[in-house]
């Protein structure tokens, strides 16, 4: 809406005041000033073109209402302008019923398997337009499947494999289609370093050792698509294994011009299937850094000879760029890798809309099973994608799968297990919140993922009502002709406002003259409560004239105020702009709240007990503990449990000092008994204090209760059991006591016994010791002495 649309919902939006705007209506509060206006706010929303339907002072945006208030306000049905949206179908081509032995083959165009195939709607703003698009999968659709493999050393193995794979596969897939068609491409890496040895030498044979292998390229499409499982096999036998430096591989510089390169690989428009077989990763955008390769890849096809040309110039594809790619191709992608990689690729699968992981055997053996098992998956599976939408204009989806299982969200684009010719339908709305700012038309198709089959959708907008068509330029009916009378009002010419266009934007100073209306820049103008003349609020009277609207934007009056007792301001004051001023010793916004402290005072004459604050009369407690009008009871102060013990005893257990005198002293409380303690009030499961007891009888039994004062009300939950020390048994004790007196006999008798065995090992010992140092002669008497005396001179010299 332009300044001057604006300026004329300002002006009008309150012009008059004999009729009241239902409150919450969103057609009376777009303040439209025309019909293509009023249309545009909600499908809800209709126009009066009757130009005697308004009354004086109405404004010309109150021939924008709900239907059924313009017809509550008189307005002629014929003159009500309500468009709406509307679908055509343009082409509706059923099914195809096909089967596998009909004896005139069909050729891929002349297969439908999606129905209708182009719609018309016309969308009304905030109407959406609904339609059934069935889907069927048609028996013996023709395939084209597109092998693409790894020929780096590590693959050597695998190759063997593949060389009988094109009259296998032939033959395993006569059992899904007649019409079956494959081709053959490798791949290994970029020819620049460091993926790739530039050595002489290396370039001509990468590969160490005696091992003959063929020099690096990027990617080679050995083989067109075709009927000759026979060529393939001889073209596949003549491939040679070829090396690189690094583990990932060029793959996606491969599957980029396997997808683009539409003419050389022979696409057909049917079912295509690209197997993807590698034992190792892959290089994606910006690894090309490491070659000195920054130019983002083009998405072009850069194929001369059956060999990708830029592989050193441009860099690897990303995986959105892959997936862009792939979508606009209609190509399903099967990776078949080995059990080493499954993690990445089942990551890479989930980034590329229907596309499937196998695993891959070490030498490839598996890989016809892998291809028949991927395809059925896929096939099994319609996920709807639609192409980019027009600005406010939105899409949903649901589907009805087999046996009516539905879906909505985003599982309503999809379903699964679907067998051939199987049919499932999804009913699809579109909605338009907004008309295109050019008002033409816009195309947008939808399509299943992996097929080249779409619908074609035109979305035509209504942007104004039919009567806008009949206007009268300049007519006389709008203040000296400065508006085209068009639909029962005049849309003013540049540079006027008002109802009939009365007024021009240059008799006031400002540019804006809804901002002299609303206040603090809402989007009422006037408050609702006055009328807006060339920028000046001009407030309603009210049948009672004691009742009046005030202020610049008539947001005051004397009458809506808060009230007590069903009186303005509770009778204890006046009602200014909304706002009750209170008398002397009142307060509150419906001056409900006493000053008055009279009853609040405690038995101490202490205010609320000294615990609270005194407001409207009421005591406000600020301890916790303390409750009451006067904030005088403290049920969980200590004492509590001693104080009440008696009466707890008497009531719920028929015992203690208070027996006899239970029911006259004892009725205080409310009593309620539980099995167990855990059931039991706990304090955080309370609004209000509460105390927990335990108390001892006279034998010597725990009871367990609480006490609490809830609304005036004392509680007092107990325990119906009470909890009594058991008696002694005699049996363990008396065998416990004979058991200790034998061992601790026994423990003697052995510690003695061993003390004596050291003491005799030690005697033993001693004479041991001295046995060893005795010296006797065994051969003479040892008390024996000779009675010969020999006698020396000492002075003889033997001369």
């Amino acid at each position: 809406m332009d300044l001057r649309l604006l300026l004329i919902a300002s002006l009008s939006a309150v012009l008059g005041g004999s009729w009241a705007q239902p409150e919450g209506s969103i057609c009376i509060k777009a303040n439209a000033q025309s019909c293509g206006e009023c249309i545009q706010v909600a499908e809800t929303c209709g126009w009066c073109s009757d130009e005697n339907f308004l009354t004086v002072g109405e404004s010309k945006s109150a021939r924008c209402d709900d239907l059924e208030s313009l017809k509550n306000r008189n307005c002629d049905v014929t003159k009500i302008e309500n468009p709406r949206g509307s679908i055509t179908t343009n082409k509706n081509k059923p099914v195809t019923n096909r089967k596998k032995d009909m004896a005139e083959k069909l050729k891929p165009e002349q297969i439908t398997q999606i129905q209708p195939q182009k719609l018309t709607l016309t969308l009304r703003s905030g109407e959406p337009q609904t339609f059934e698009l069935k889907f069927k999968r048609a028996e013996d659709y023709p395939i084209d499947l597109y092998y693409l493999m790894d020929l780096s050393f590590s693959m050597k193995d695998d190759l063997e494999n593949v060389k009988n794979l094109g009259t296998d596969l032939m033959r395993e897939m006569q059992e899904i289609t007649s019409d079956f068609r494959i081709g053959f491409g490798s791949f290994v890496e970029k020819t620049v370093m460091p993926y790739i040895s530039t050595t002489p030498a290396r370039l001509i044979n990468p590969c160490t050792g005696n091992q003959n292998c063929t020099s690096p390229f990027s990617y080679k499409n050995v083989l067109k698509l075709t009927e000759n499982g026979d060529e393939f096999n001889r073209l596949v036998s003549q491939q040679q294994i070829s090396g690189n430096l690094d583990s990932p591989e060029g793959g996606f510089d491969a599957i980029m011009q396997v997808a683009v390169c539409e003419e050389h690989i022979g696409w057909r428009n049917v079912t295509r299937l690209l197997v993807f077989s590698t034992d190792a990763g892959f290089h994606f955008a910006g690894d090309g850094k490491l070659g000195g390769i920054v130019l983002p890849n083009d998405g072009k096809c850069h194929l001369e000879n059956n060999m990708y040309t830029m592989s050193h110039y441009y860099d690897y594809p990303s995986i959105a760029h892959l997936v862009q790619k792939l979508s606009d191709h209609n190509i399903q992608t099967i990776f078949a890798v080995t059990e080493e990689f499954q993690p990445v690729y089942k990551e890479l699968k989930n980034l590329i809309p229907k596309s499937a992981v196998g695993t891959l055997s070490s030498n490839s053996s598996n890989v016809i099973k892998l291809i028949i098992d991927a395809y059925n998956s896929l096939s099994s599976e319609v996920i709807l994608e639609n192409g980019r939408l027009p600005e406010g204009v939105s899409i949903t989806y649901k589907s009805i799968c087999k046996n009516g299982v539905e879906g909505t969200g985003e599982n309503g684009r999809k379903c699964s297990n679907i067998s051939i010719g199987d049919e499932v339908s999804f009913k699809i709305s579109i909605e338009s919140q907004k008309c295109p700012s050019h008002g033409k038309s816009e195309v947008i198709k939808i399509k299943p993922l992996g097929f080249t089959e779409e619908v074609e959708i035109v979305l035509n907008f209504i942007c104004d009502c039919q009567c806008a068509a009949e206007g009268q330029p300049n007519s006389d009916k709008c203040h000296e002709g400065n508006g085209t009378f068009e639909c029962g009002a005049c849309k003013c010419n540049d540079g006027r406002i008002g109802r009939l266009c009365e007024c021009s934007k240059d008799e006031v100073r400002t540019e804006d003259l809804d901002a002299n209306c609303r206040k603090d820049n809402g989007t009422d103008i006037c408050s609702n409560n006055g009328d807006c003349v060339c920028g000046t609020c001009e407030c309603k009277k009210r049948e009672n004239p004691a009742e009046v609207y005030s202020g610049k934007y008539c947001e005051c009056d004397n009458f809506n105020c808060d009230r007590s007792n069903n009186k303005l301001c509770g009778g204890h004051g006046r009602c200014e702009c909304r706002k009750c001023i209170c008398d002397a010793n009142y307060t509150g916004s419906a001056c409900d709240c006493s000053l008055e402290t009279s009853t609040c005072l405690a038995k101490n004459g202490q205010i609320c007990n000294g615990r609270g604050t005194c407001e409207c009369g009421i005591c406000k407690c600020t301890n916790p503990k303390f409750q009451g009008p006067t904030c005088e009871i403290c049920p969980t102060c200590p004492g509590v449990c001693a104080e009440h013990k008696d009466c707890v005893q008497c009531r719920a257990f028929d015992a203690g000092e208070k027996k006899d005198t239970c029911e006259q002293e004892c009725s205080y409380f409310e009593l309620i008994k539980v099995k167990d303690r855990d059931k039991l009030p706990q304090p955080t499961d309370q609004s209000f204090p509460l105390t927990h007891c335990k108390e001892r009888d006279a034998n010597d039994c725990w009871f367990y209760y609480t006490y609490a004062i809830r609304n005036d009300t004392k509680e007092v939950y107990v325990v119906e059991n009470l909890e009594c020390p058991a008696g002694p048994d005699i049996i363990p004790i008396v065998a416990g006591v004979v058991a200790g007196i034998v061992l601790i006999g026994l423990a003697l008798l052995l510690i003695w016994k061993l003390l004596m065995i050291i003491h005799d090992r030690r005697e033993f010992a001693k004479f041991e010791k001295e046995k060893m140092n005795a010296k006797w002669d065994t051969g003479e008497n040892p008390i024996y002495k000779s009675a010969v005396t020999t006698v020396v001179n000492p002075k003889y010299e033997g001369k």
